[in-house]
């Protein structure tokens, strides 16, 4: 893939690169680029890919209206650390202008003839009530607030009948969503949405492209890379029936390797048991309960022991599993703990998810089991990680089980089945 640093198609006409006083080159704008940059749209939505190049597209468009159009510009970020490289890349295209003026404190550029860049943060709409602008692009936009739009940057176009971009990869049907669908109105005349995956660039190899494809949860893809919008609260796991089966056997086979996952019982919540053939990814024992005594789970569990013989059992260890994992281990059984955090579980359940779309496990047909994984979702958060759990009042023991399972087998089959 070959970059090229050339005055785009908007500075033609403009001076050349030669007088560097008063030219600003960037990188030639892509097709879909230049299609965003050819609309006379007042207000622009994108709903674009990872990588696709929203921000270097905003990057030539604030530059066109402040050096060229001499306009008053904002670019406004969900907090000023996400808005970090588009401010070095901004001083990096403007610090050899004649009279250019750069406040680094302040993350403002006043250029010659009276354009101004500045960086905002939304995280506190209410500070950015003031003066008003010629041109604002909201980058991330999905993951603002919902006022930034209406109660404070809308307001502030309105004298110079200014200008917007909003750049986002979805987050939900929330107000960039509805932003969305005006620009698809033909009754909206200032508006224009558009609409790109990841591959519709030339910035990321298709090969690169398709090991990414190949290694991410469906729910994940189609948000951040294929810019579709799903529901706030959407479904993480799909083609639960399919991958759905009788137990394959009663009894464990020779040579085989079995590792277990173990998910404790808070209060109203059940203890979950999950145990799956490492050799063949097939879960072959799930068990569920609650209503007794921490002594009599544990010997639930060491009888589930008993019988698969699995090499490594991982437990939750948050909370009250410690002081159960430590009575285990004590009995000798081979159990590993895992803390679960918000940084943890993501992984966990994504490895669960893209391993049951990808046909690498088969779940026993238990109605719970299934349930359960049909009722998990997802939140995106506003720092793009996303936050995972079952609805109010429903439960998630056997997928917390089933995922541990999973990550055991991924983490140590290769050294079991060696062993074995």
């Amino acid at each position: 893939m070959k970059i090229w640093r050339r005055t785009p198609k908007w500075r033609q006409n403009q001076p050349t690169a030669s007088d560097m006083s008063t030219t600003i080159t960037c990188r030639l704008p892509h097709p879909g680029q230049l299609e965003i940059l050819k609309s006379p749209a007042r207000f622009k939505v994108l709903a674009c890919g990872r990588r696709w190049g929203k921000s270097e597209l905003g990057l030539i468009d604030i530059l066109r209206a402040a050096h060229l159009e001499h306009k008053r510009c904002w670019w406004v970020a969900p907090t000023y650390q996400m808005a970090g490289q588009i401010w070095r890349d901004l001083v990096k295209s403007v610090k050899h202008l004649t009279n250019v003026v750069i406040s680094q404190s302040q993350r403002r550029i006043e250029l010659p003839k009276g354009g101004e860049i500045a960086i905002r943060s939304a995280h506190n709409p209410d500070k950015l009530r003031g003066a008003g602008l010629d041109f604002v692009i909201l980058d991330e936009a999905a993951r603002m607030p919902a006022q930034i739009w209406h109660d404070v940057i809308r307001p502030m176009l309105a004298t110079s009948r200014g200008a917007a971009r909003f750049l986002s990869t979805p987050k939900g049907r929330n107000w960039f969503w509805e932003r969305h669908r005006d620009g698809h109105d033909p009754l909206q005349a200032d508006w224009a949405a558009f609409d790109f995956s990841t591959a519709q660039s030339d910035l990321v190899d298709p090969a690169e492209l398709e090991s990414i494809r190949q290694n991410t949860a469906e729910h994940i893809w189609e948000t951040e890379y294929e810019a579709k919008f799903s529901d706030d609260r959407g479904q993480v796991f799909r083609r639960v029936a399919e991958a759905a089966a009788p137990a394959p056997y009663d009894e464990p086979r020779p040579g085989h390797a079995y590792v277990a996952g173990v998910d404790w019982g808070r209060s109203k919540d059940y203890t979950a048991i999950a145990v799956i053939d490492a050799a063949n990814g097939k879960m072959v024992a799930l068990e569920r309960f609650n209503q007794v005594g921490w002594e009599l789970q544990r010997d639930r569990l060491a009888q589930i022991a008993a019988k698969w013989r699995p090499q490594v059992i991982w437990a939750e260890a948050n909370s009250i599993g410690e002081p159960n994992i430590d009575a285990l281990l004590r009995e000798g059984l081979p159990v590993r703990r895992f803390y679960t955090s918000a940084k943890s579980k993501s992984p966990l359940i994504e490895a669960l998810s893209l391993a049951i779309e990808r046909n690498d496990i088969t779940l026993l047909d238990d109605p719970v089991l299934l349930g359960e994984l049909a009722d998990y979702r997802f939140d995106r958060l506003p720092n793009g990680s996303y936050r995972y759990g079952a609805p109010p009042g429903s439960h998630d023991d056997t997928v917390i089980a089933a995922a541990l399972a999973w990550y055991g087998a991924q983490h140590t089959s290769r050294n079991i089945l060696d062993f074995a």
